[in-house]
């Protein structure tokens, strides 16, 4: 039997930095400018005031200090408050494809093989810069990959599904090795005019190498014992932007086309899912939450984090336990797990299990149970 390991990680940082004293004062010049704007309006009862934003409220609210982004100047323009990004010449890279060559390469670095050891790319993020060719098959050629390549969404939850379609890629026989990239540029969605959300994303891109075993050094990364995703549809969190947007005008541009989401629904609601998700799987397994040495959850919210690994382990979880990243980078969507295994795994000793966790808009949720070698 054919066993699939995680044998490298790689991650791409955006240089430009957003802090949130930054962030606000942005936003509170809009809140500004909009309230001058619509002032008759607002006296009269047609609209209400905007109200100011705060560092203290961003950071009560979701544990986020600070985000890494594409572009800070377009994001930070009060009469702008989108990332500029421009667009690019069809014959030169995208900015998806850029991020995922570094993550890839460091990736491969890390595991010590070069690309004619894989033989499939999975780009897997919650939005892709285009509808084709796919973003995977661009990076599969930057590369210099040979064999196949395709592009999956589950929003959040994309990197940790693309993992488990790896798994079955090399487990089955169709590939030696794949490369799962997540290049999120979650800036691009996110309106920055919102005070309830425009806090809340990052940009980063990571890439994870899966290996059949045999093609591994002894002792080297992680076996992973098993994966499992779980889907609920809801409304709760969502995007409509999408090809059929031109067909009917009025909708362009109204927030539904940006990321929207009932943030207390979703908290009460996917908790205890996570929470149940990943105590199922682990009972497959044979195994219990006292047999965790860590667990690398989505990085969305310092709060529900720390809920779902008090509900998992029936007590507080340590720092070390439970690691956070989303101080430094905000929600990465797919990737924030994933950068989190990144960041905080090298400690582990041989036997040490952990579970990599996302979940998010779907709902979905994927759980992969990993053992280090």
């Amino acid at each position: 039997m054919i066993k699939a390991v995680i044998s490298g990680t790689g991650l791409y940082t955006p240089p430009a930095i957003i802090e949130n004293d930054q962030l606000v004062e942005a936003f509170n010049q809009y809140v500004e400018l909009y309230n001058d704007e619509h002032a008759e309006e607002i006296a009269r009862g047609e609209l209400t005031a905007l109200q100011p934003s705060s560092s203290a409220f961003i950071e009560k609210a979701s544990g986020i200090k600070r985000r890494h982004v594409i572009d800070r100047e377009g994001i930070l323009d009060p009469k702008r408050m989108t990332p500029n990004i421009p667009d690019r010449d069809n014959d030169e890279p995208s900015v998806q494809c850029e991020m995922a060559i570094v993550a890839c390469k460091e990736a491969l670095e890390q595991a010590g093989k070069t690309p004619a050891d894989v033989d499939a790319v999975i780009v897997a993020c919650s939005n892709l810069q285009r509808a084709y060719p796919a973003i995977s098959i661009e990076v599969q050629q930057a590369m210099g990959i040979d064999g196949f390549a395709y592009d999956m969404n589950v929003a959040c939850s994309s990197a940790t599904f693309g993992i488990q379609a790896a798994v079955n890629a090399v487990e089955n026989g169709s590939a030696r090795g794949v490369l799962v990239v997540s290049p999120e540029i979650c800036s691009g969605h996110l309106n920055f005019r919102d005070r309830d959300s425009h806090f809340i994303f990052g940009d980063a891109c990571t890439a994870i190498l899966v290996e059949r075993e045999e093609n591994t050094q002894a002792g080297q990364g992680f076996e992973i014992l098993g994966t499992r995703l779980k889907t609920q549809f809801s409304n709760n969190i969502r995007n409509n932007f999408g090809f059929l947007n031109r067909a009917d005008e009025s909708g362009i541009g109204k927030p539904d086309k940006l990321f929207i989401q009932q943030g207390r629904k979703v908290f009460k609601e996917v908790s205890p899912l996570v929470a149940d998700t990943i105590q199922g799987h682990l009972a497959s397994l044979q195994l219990t939450p006292e047999d965790l040495k860590r667990m690398w959850l989505h990085q969305a919210n310092l709060n529900m984090n720390q809920l779902i690994a008090r509900k998992v382990l029936g007590r507080d979880a340590t720092v070390e336990e439970a690691p956070v990243i989303l101080d430094e980078y905000a929600n990465t969507s797919s990737a924030g797990s994933i950068i989190a295994f990144h960041k905080h795994k090298d400690d582990l000793k041989t036997g040490d299990l952990g579970v990599i966790c996302s979940f998010g808009a779907g709902y979905s949720i994927g759980s992969v149970v990993v053992r280090h070698r």
